[in-house]
C-alpha cells in the first residue's frame, strides 16, 4: 500500500468536488461561483455568527424578556407521604439523604427539601437539606425529629 494507491471506501463519496477557478472552459472559471466583488468574493472571508448582510440580525430584532436569578437555590421536593411509604417498605426509624438516593427520590447532586403533603404516622428522624414548616410540624407530631444536613 502506498499513498498514491489510497482511495476512499466504496460508497463513502457522493459527487466529485467542483474544481473552481481553472479557466473559462471549465464552466467554473472567472469569478469561480463567488459573484462579483465584495467581501464574500475575497479569499479568507468569514462572517460573524448571526450576520445577515447588514440587515438587523434576528437576535437583535426579537424582544428580550424574563430574568434568571443567578443565586437561586433549586431543591428536589420530597413529600412527607413519600417518607411514610419509604419507612414502611424498608422498616426504617431514621431516613437519611442516602436512603432517599437509594429510593430514587432524589439524586446525589440534588439539594433535598421535605414538604408537608400527606400524612406521617411513623416515628422517624429525617435528615434533609431543608424542611417546610408543615413538614416539621408533621414529623414532630409523629414523634420524630427534623434534622438539617450539614454540608
Amino acid at each position: 500500500m502506498k499513498l498514491n494507491n489510497l482511495k476512499p471506501a466504496p460508497g463513502t463519496t457522493k459527487n466529485p468536488k467542483k474544481r473552481l477557478g481553472r479557466g473559462q472552459g471549465s464552466g467554473k472559471g472567472g469569478t469561480s461561483t463567488r459573484g462579483n466583488k465584495g467581501a464574500q468574493a475575497r479569499s479568507g472571508y468569514e462572517h460573524k455568527i448571526g450576520f445577515e448582510g447588514g440587515q438587523m440580525p434576528l437576535q437583535r430584532r426579537l424582544p428580550k424578556n424574563g430574568f434568571k436569578n443567578p443565586t437561586r437555590v433549586e431543591y428536589q421536593a420530597v413529600n412527607v407521604s413519600a417518607l411514610q411509604k419509604l419507612a414502611q417498605e424498608k422498616n426504617l426509624s431514621a431516613i437519611t439523604l442516602e436512603n432517599l438516593y437509594e429510593a430514587r427520590l432524589a439524586k446525589p447532586s440534588d439539594l433535598v427539601k421535605v414538604l408537608g403533603n400527606g400524612e406521617l404516622k411513623a416515628k422517624i428522624d429525617v435528615t434533609a437539606d431543608a424542611f417546610s414548616k408543615s413538614a416539621i410540624q408533621k414529623i414532630e407530631a409523629a414523634g420524630g425529629k427534623a434534622i438539617i444536613a450539614e454540608e
